[in-house]
């Protein structure tokens, strides 16, 4: 998309104003997904298999149909038939499979069965009513296990033409990326380091669990309100699995308590539109936090091989990695991401990375902010830092040295354009935290981390009152203060104060399409959107104020809110203020709005650079984060605060997975910690304070230069504390998270 309209000197863009959600959130008037209700509404509940894997022989449902407080019984053979389209298949099959298990239940948690019940209690009292048969089969959740020839097969056929030849079923996709000779960059190594590291999957961690409110009529007519952060897609992937025209579902977001990923796709959704329907009354579905760890898309967990070659100097001659990810019982683990992440934030002459999508009995996974790419980090970032101390390099000095420019050719093909990675190693290099003395028992840890950022189908649409004041509609929920965002970029193009524009996230039958809000990608597409279609307002106020003046509308340009004669062959005309403009427009020509549609492409890749110190207690194996420093490119920081917020959630939920989280699975195959008690999530106590540095490398690809920040920031955490933990340990971690027991471990191991 071809930008001639950049700007660079900005009024409101870069300041800090009160959030428009604050006062709702804090006196509860906010709306999440489970405060909706509707009269005759009934409660549902899932039934759940108690097995990894097992076959489905029989279900009888007869004794919950007759509770005489149930309403409505599920199964899948009430997804069966669908008219609109027949024989689902890839993603869509995927997804169905997920939400009813069909002819096996293939992870604990898996959903079988379902009732709708006057209340919720009532509903939970059914599920033990609804006898199934199962038949117990072999289970694997291992991922290195789930690609041995020997390990059990979750379904035959699910591998696409990317898996070569002689790969067991469980691998689905295969990635193969790179360029240069690498066994001649080896050559010209001096010193050349092999290792191998493994993360375990861990959880998205959102307070709100997952909740929904379906109305469905057999006239194929539906309601549809949910936690989400994409409700087109929830739209689109409920009526393709009821088999309902997708116009006649109209799907409004909530607020949404966390996201980070977890919540772009659909778990429960169908579920309550199908019993909706069967019973022909609203159905309510809120998951309890059991069910969210059991059933809802964690990470992938990872193995992976890393092989890199240095010079002397620093320079990095060779890289090599294999990446494996399970993604649960389905195809999806990111195992290309993790791929062409790893090696991105370098320029390396020769580069080779493999990627596998493998499946094991664990929930389908979903996307938890830079999905895949954490992980390729740790591993990478980690033999980068052992090289750097064997060769007695400073780490931001060898990474300055190897680091990605604009004109790189990327580990994983294309040619960088503008990035700013170089400017964030400086900006650590410079910074008090790099220099500061370490005490006694602590170690620092340096790690870079990429992301690429998305655009993704966007539409906004912008009405101006009479008054003067502005109404904008965008289609991508709030989950990192877009709202904010796009307010501030609608009053910089307007002309008018922030708090004069109110912004709300539309519903399905008020805007066009919109793609879910992921991939880093609203303040950028949604905020290119609400600008031009801000400059589709100023038009038509242009053309009005012309109109007035007895003038061509090019004659008028305009400034700081005003309709102004572009020039003195213009005429001599009294600025026009938009609100004057506004005041008489039912007279002039009626309402004035402005919209935009597009796929935007310039959404630009992303960049930070971590600094971290912690301290190891050899006596007991624990681990503090005693100081941490998150240094990143956002292109132009649209909402500052918001943009450091961003910057310490990636950190905070970093520490998490990098020394506490983690999903642990019995002999059984049934997960072991599915409560918060057990699966322990950083409290305040166990933060130090995180600082933050905004760096500002305009994106070309947007007219303010606005680059995504919402994804980069959790990808150098893990090998930043990985780093700072190994060194002040005096041995290598390897595997994810370094718990106090497998740091007790490292240490008996290196004596």
């Amino acid at each position: 998309m071809a930008l001639d309209d950049r700007k660079t000197q900005f009024t409101f863009v870069g300041t800090r104003p009160d959030r428009p959600d604050g006062l709702d959130k804090v006196t509860g008037r906010a709306k999440f997904g489970a405060d909706v209700s509707a009269p005759g509404m009934l409660h549902g509940a899932i039934l759940r298999s108690p097995h990894a894997h097992a076959r489905i022989v029989k279900i009888d449902t007869s004794q919950a149909e007759a509770h005489k407080d149930v309403k409505a019984v599920v199964t899948r053979a009430d997804f069966a038939e669908v008219p609109f389209k027949p024989g689902l298949e890839g993603e869509f099959w995927n997804v169905l499979e997920n939400v009813m298990a069909g002819e096996k239940a293939l992870y604990d948690g898996h959903a079988v069965a379902a009732v709708a019940a006057t209340s919720a209690l009532a509903a939970r009292d059914a599920l033990k009513l609804i006898e199934v048969e199962y038949e117990v089969l072999p289970h694997v959740t291992d991922v290195d296990k789930a690609m041995e020839q020997d390990a059990p097969v979750l379904r035959e056929g699910a591998a696409d033409y990317s898996v070569p030849e002689g790969m067991h079923p469980n691998v689905v996709r295969y990635h193969e990326s790179g360029h240069g000779d690498v066994e001649a960059g080896f050559a010209e190594a001096d010193l050349i380091i092999e290792d191998s590291f493994v993360t375990e999957a861990t959880h998205q961690g959102y307070i709100e669990p997952h909740a929904c409110l379906g109305m469905l009529g057999n006239d194929g007519k539906g309601e549809l309100w949910c936690t989400t952060q994409g409700h087109w897609i929830a739209q689109k992937t409920c009526a393709a699995l009821l088999g309902i025209e997708t116009s006649q579902l109209r799907v409004t977001a909530s607020e949404i308590g966390g996201g980070f990923g977890g919540k772009t796709t659909v778990f429960i959704e169908p579920v309550a539109l199908a019993l909706s329907r069967k019973a022909n009354r609203p159905v309510k579905l809120v998951m309890t936090r059991s069910e969210v760890f059991r059933a809802t898309g964690p990470t992938s967990s990872a193995s992976m091989d890393i092989k890199i070659g240095m010079k002397k100097d620093g320079t990095i001659s060779a890289a090599q990695g294999v990446f494996r990810l399970q993604g649960g019982a389905f195809p999806g683990a990111p195992g290309d991401m993790t791929a062409m992440c790893a090696f991105a934030p370098y320029n390396l002459t020769n580069v080779s990375q493999i990627g596998y999508d493998v499946m094991a009995n664990r929930p389908k996974q979903a996307a938890y902010r830079a999905p895949g790419a954490p992980m390729g980090a740790f591993a990478v970032e980690s033999v980068i830092d052992e090289l750097c101390k064997k060769l007695g390099l400073d780490p931001i000095e060898v990474r300055l040295k190897n680091a990605a420019h604009e004109g790189t050719k990327a580990s994983y093909g294309p040619t960088y354009e503008r990035i700013g990675l170089v400017e964030t190693l400086e900006a650590a290099k410079a910074h008090p935290h790099y220099s500061a003395p370490l005490k006694p028992g602590q170690g620092r840890g340096i790690s870079c981390g990429f992301w690429f950022n998305h655009g993704g189908e966007t539409s906004v649409s912008l009405a101006l009152s009479e008054d003067g004041s502005a109404q904008l509609m965008v289609g991508t929920p709030d989950i990192g203060g877009s709202r904010a965002s796009m307010a501030l970029m609608a009053a910089e193009v307007l002309g008018i104060p922030y708090e004069n524009i109110r912004v709300t996230v539309a519903d399905t039958a008020t805007l066009g399409y919109n793609d879910v809000s992921h991939g880093s990608r609203v303040t950028y597409a949604s905020g290119l959107a609400t600008i031009k279609a801000a400059k589709h307002a100023v038009e038509k106020l242009c053309e009005r104020a012309a109109a007035s003046w007895g003038i061509p509308a090019d004659a008028v340009k305009w400034e700081n809110g005003c309709a102004v004669p572009s020039g003195p062959n213009a005429g001599d005309f009294d600025p026009r203020p938009l609100a004057d403009i506004t005041a008489h427009m039912g007279q002039t020509g009626g309402p004035i709005s402005g919209h935009f549609e597009a796929t935007p492409e310039g959404a630009g890749v992303s960049f930070g650079t971590h600094i971290v110190d912690a301290e190891v207690d050899p006596e007991t194996g624990k681990t503090a984060v005693t100081r941490y420093t998150v240094i990143q490119d956002a292109g132009k920081a649209i909402h500052p605060t918001y943009v450091e917020g961003q910057y310490q959630g990636g950190a905070a939920q970093g520490i998490g997975w990098a020394l506490n989280e983690e999903y642990i699975y019995g002999e059984d195959g049934r997960l072991q910690n599915s409560i918060f008690l057990d699966y322990r999530i950083p409290v305040a106590s166990d933060l130090p304070m995180i600082d933050t540095v905004i760096v500002e490398v305009p994106n070309p690809g947007h007219p303010f230069g606005v680059r995504g920040v919402g994804e980069t920031g959790i990808v150098p955490p893990l090998a930043a504390i990985a780093n700072a933990v190994s060194h002040a340990a005096g041995v290598r971690m390897k595997q994810l998270p370094m718990s106090p027991p497998r740091i007790l471990a490292a240490l008996k191991d290196n004596g």
